[in-house]
């Protein structure tokens, strides 16, 4: 693949990150194709989705629209040295932290994104599949140390290792290092 397109292809992802953590809707249309589809393999009984989502409508709906009625000072950051990209693809493994609106509980969560895009000159993602491998919950007490470290790191590319240099020492978030120092 060649560098301008994944830098377009970053770009894409950059703007999905923004939608959704900043619940911009308006945003999505920049992303994914009309018919474009979701596919949401969560391996951890803390969070749900629907499996499969069609259409950008729905797509919009699933990951801003409901999402930030539950969610807010979302960071999402794709690890940067864990980008694959061939032909029209892209993946890379991702860290994301949040805070519920309801009881104020801080969620931390890790898995990977595989991105198709199509061949168009717009070059808008005709496919995504999310892979959830963690997602862990915290108590309100942790919000100052979470989210201080999370609003530290280079949003919304980071490389791993500064994620692992500035993580809190919290036994639970083990689980999200382990799986971060295998990229």
């Amino acid at each position: 693949m060649r560098a301008n397109e994944i830098e377009r292809h970053k770009k894409i992802m950059q703007h999905y990150i923004r939608a959704k953590d900043d619940n911009k809707p308006h945003m999505m249309q920049s992303v994914f194709t009309d018919s474009a589809t979701l596919e949401m393999k969560v391996k951890t009984g803390s969070i749900s989705f629907p499996g499969h989502s069609i259409g950008l409508s729905d797509i919009t709906n699933v990951l801003v629209r409901n999402f930030s009625k539950t969610y807010e000072n979302v960071y999402t950051f794709c690890l940067s040295d864990s980008l694959d990209s061939q032909d029209r693809a892209i993946s890379c493994d991702w860290l994301v932290g949040m805070s519920e609106r309801d009881g104020g509980n801080i969620r931390i969560g890790c898995g990977r994104y595989n991105w198709i895009f199509n061949d168009e000159k717009n070059q808008l993602a005709n496919h995504l599949t999310i892979i959830i491998e963690q997602m862990l919950v915290f108590t309100p007490e942790h919000t100052k140390q979470i989210m201080e470290w999370l609003g530290d790191m280079s949003y919304p590319f980071c490389d791993s290792k500064t994620a692992l240099q500035s993580m809190p020492d919290l036994d639970p978030l083990k689980i999200i290092r382990n799986y971060i120092e295998c990229i």
